[in-house]
């Protein structure tokens, strides 16, 4: 695979369904290796076509596709509407595509948004899959928590200065 050959584009309205299905998808084939099967499927109803339209609409969400198949998404977007600190959001890369460069070009894509420049605190919601991928870019345990929360989720930070006012 030739990662240069990876369309990134804005999420679309028509990506919706196949965006929900991706994260689903990511979700019972990868994330279960590391995560209980109940708490995967706890998540998964969470991912609705109205929750991914949400949160298009209230921040920066990529798509990438191969060959016009959706392979994976990733987004950013303000940390409960602060100016200097963004979280990244619904960061999954087709089982299919993993190990192939791909979450690199997703974190490479983010850390190039505007939202990322104009933070000075950035904020990764993880999946007990992702942390390690995470922390090789910079991102520590925040608070020093290394538990995943009630949700299963470990939040990550990293802390720059801001290059956009």
């Amino acid at each position: 695979m030739d990662i240069n050959q990876i369309q990134i584009n804005k999420f679309q309205e028509s990506d919706t369904q196949t965006v929900v299905d991706l994260i689903i998808h990511t979700l019972r084939t990868t994330n279960i290796q590391d995560e209980p099967a109940e708490d995967i499927e706890s998540y998964v109803k969470d991912i609705t076509p109205e929750s991914i339209q949400y949160k298009a609409e209230n921040v920066n969400f990529y798509v990438f596709k191969f060959n016009n198949e959706l392979i994976a998404t990733g987004a950013i977007g303000p940390y409960y509407g602060s100016k200097t600190e963004s979280c990244f959001f619904s960061i999954f890369v087709s089982p299919d595509y993993q190990k192939h460069g791909i979450g690199t070009l997703i974190m490479d894509t983010l850390e190039d948004d505007y939202y990322y420049h104009r933070a000075e605190r950035l904020e990764i919601p993880a999946s007990i899959t992702g942390v390690n991928f995470y922390r090789k870019r910079g991102y520590d345990y925040k608070n020093g928590i290394k538990e995943p929360d009630d949700v299963g989720l470990i939040f990550l930070e990293k802390f720059k200065k801001a290059s956009t006012p």
